[in-house]
């Protein structure tokens, strides 16, 4: 049925980034996640009458680089409002954040497309606002709530409906956890609830030459990019059906929210949504506005540095990288550092890139770290690269030899030699080889003289046999020049 409507998906993103710091936002509770629940409260966060709130100040410079980062205009004055509504989870029964003076707008993000073309979306706000706590229901017949979230700093960031497909609908959320992590103001982890997503979806179908908007449905608190993806394309498939079946349009009722069941891969009713007017937003009494001066301003951009796409586009064109490897590098700060480390001292890019994304990456998956932590010093990576050009060792020799030298940064040649791993390019012993082999193989050296269907697999058993003579230790590049000079030689074979 699908295939027979013409229509254009629209995906605007909402994202809740938990920041960095060691407070709350408005009071001095520690931020530990994954404590005790309930241990990390006071007056303030539990919403206790005649506690005073006090702004934190790192939070505010983290959400202001990271609008930065997102090309934003920076409110020089802004305030913070009551956004009034009922939860257990929300101890004041109102939520400390920002309504009509955000501390910035009007900003875009670019991101790299599967293709290598960038796209850019528009930001139109990024605001900060305390959290809710967290109901749990899996302590028996009841709720329970744990407050130590509660007042956690929060930057929601409203990006333009800009996006007309789910994969792009990813790509825009795994860009944005790759600038907050660089920047260093969120550790980003979906599964600890450090980012929440929350797309907001609906399609424009056109017939018989009218357009039609479908109802907005905003799909709650996503944390993970498979979700993302997988819950804006089936919303697209349920909004598509339910508008055949029905012909209900944005005019004829409220956005809605929808939970995704991941069990069952699908986006499940909640509830109609509120309009701002529900809210009863008014000024928050208790705390004075921000106003931001140009000195102010300038220490906080001072610390923006390279982000993730310019350096991946750096890394493509100063390294001859392919897009793939350049964004594999660069989804990781440290990681992308400890490449241009490598490469610095000595290691051709390639093979730099090649021994980390590879071996490297496998490593830390085992070790549960990231490269740039497994203890190989930059200078004993590098030798290891510039021994596997000058065809010393394998390339399955240099990911044994890193494996040794975990936590170790032993020189990789005194591994080299303890474990026999060295390749010989003796031209003079590979010539014996290859002579003894083709003696003993006069089934194979036929069947390359005849041209037959199979001598191009013949050759590659004759390289073979010398590999596994030399106990993998002839170099593959000598063996296959002199192999391939020997059977130039042979009778027929001009």
């Amino acid at each position: 049925m699908a295939a027979k409507v013409d229509y254009k998906l629209i995906v605007g993103l909402e994202i809740h980034v938990h920041l960095a710091t060691k407070s709350k936002m408005f009071c001095g509770c520690e931020l530990v996640y994954g404590g005790s629940p309930n241990s990390r409260v006071c007056p303030v966060c539990v919403g206790m009458p005649g506690s005073l709130p006090v702004m934190n100040k790192q939070a505010y410079e983290f959400a202001v680089l990271t609008a930065t980062a997102l090309n934003c205009q920076i409110a020089r004055l802004t305030k913070w409002d009551r956004k009034n509504y009922y939860y257990p989870d929300l101890p004041k029964n109102y939520q400390i954040t920002q309504y009509d003076l955000p501390l910035s707008h009007d900003g875009f993000i670019e991101i790299p497309l599967e293709d290598g073309t960038i796209k850019r979306v528009g930001i139109i706000r990024a605001h900060l606002e305390e959290d809710a706590g967290k109901n749990t229901h899996e302590l028996g017949n009841f709720s329970a709530v744990d407050l130590n979230r509660a007042g956690a700093p929060l930057l929601e960031i409203v990006t333009a409906p800009d996006m007309n497909s789910a994969i792009e609908v990813r790509l825009m959320s795994q860009e944005l956890q790759r600038i907050v992590r660089y920047l260093g103001v969120s550790e980003a982890d979906m599964q600890k609830g450090h980012m929440r997503f929350e797309p907001n979806v609906n399609l424009h179908i056109y017939k018989k030459g009218q357009t039609y908007k479908t109802p907005i449905c905003e799909i709650k608190n996503l944390n993970s990019f498979r979700a993302i993806e997988r819950s804006v394309t089936y919303e697209v498939q349920r909004q598509l059906e339910e508008f055949l079946e029905t012909g209900k349009t944005m005019q004829m009722g409220n956005k809605r929210t929808y939970g995704w069941d991941d069990v069952h891969q699908v986006t499940v009713l909640q509830r109609e949504k509120e309009e701002s007017h529900d809210y009863r937003y008014f000024p928050e009494p208790d705390l004075v506005p921000v106003e931001l001066n140009d000195i102010w301003l300038e220490q906080i951009k001072s610390r923006l540095g390279e982000l993730p796409l310019q350096k991946q586009q750096r890394f493509i064109g100063q390294y001859g990288l392919s897009h793939y490897d350049a964004a594999v590098l660069t989804a990781d700060k440290a990681t992308a550092q400890y490449f241009e480390a490598v490469v610095q001292a000595g290691a051709d890019a390639k093979r730099a890139c090649n021994l980390i994304t590879q071996t490297g990456q496998k490593l830390a998956n085992q070790n549960n770290t990231t490269v740039d932590k497994l203890g190989i010093s930059p200078q004993n990576m590098a030798k290891l690269a510039q021994m596997t050009d000058k065809g010393q060792i394998s390339t399955s020799a240099a990911a044994q030899i890193m494996a040794a030298i975990v936590g170790k940064d032993t020189n990789p040649e005194q591994i080299a030699k303890a474990e026999n791993l060295l390749q010989t390019s003796d031209a003079g012993a590979i010539e014996a080889l290859v002579n003894q082999v083709l003696a003993e193989n006069a089934d194979a050296v036929k069947e390359i003289v005849s041209k037959g269907k199979k001598a191009q697999k013949a050759v590659g058993f004759l390289m073979g046999q010398i590999i596994q003579k030399s106990k993998g230790q002839a170099n593959p590049k000598i063996v296959s020049e002199i192999l391939n000079r020997k059977l130039a030689q042979l009778p027929g074979q001009s």
